[in-house]
């Protein structure tokens, strides 16, 4: 759902389209995404707009690059020692 988002916003029946969904289903979906502040929806008439909260996921990118240089520099020390060893 959020790759579909980043390309725009998307109502709740075409997100749930792909996936061969209800639109309860890929409500409750979106809803776990507005709970953890990815995905803002808005209501117009009976249709509910979805689009991505580029703030959190901003924040959500800076944590998972830390911890990705933090693993590389542990598993990059690791194939030193073991290379080492030949």
């Amino acid at each position: 759902m959020l790759r579909e988002l980043a390309s725009g916003e998307r109502n709740i029946s075409e997100l749930a389209a792909p996936f061969k969904m209800s639109f309860a289903s890929a409500s409750k979906h979106v809803r776990v995404l507005e709970d953890a502040r990815l995905v803002r929806r808005r209501i117009q008439g009976r249709t509910h707009v979805c689009r991505i909260d580029p703030a959190r996921l901003a924040a959500a990118d800076q944590w998972l690059r830390y911890y990705e240089r933090f693993w590389t520099l542990k598993l990059d020390a690791l194939d030193a020692l073991l290379n080492a060893e030949d």
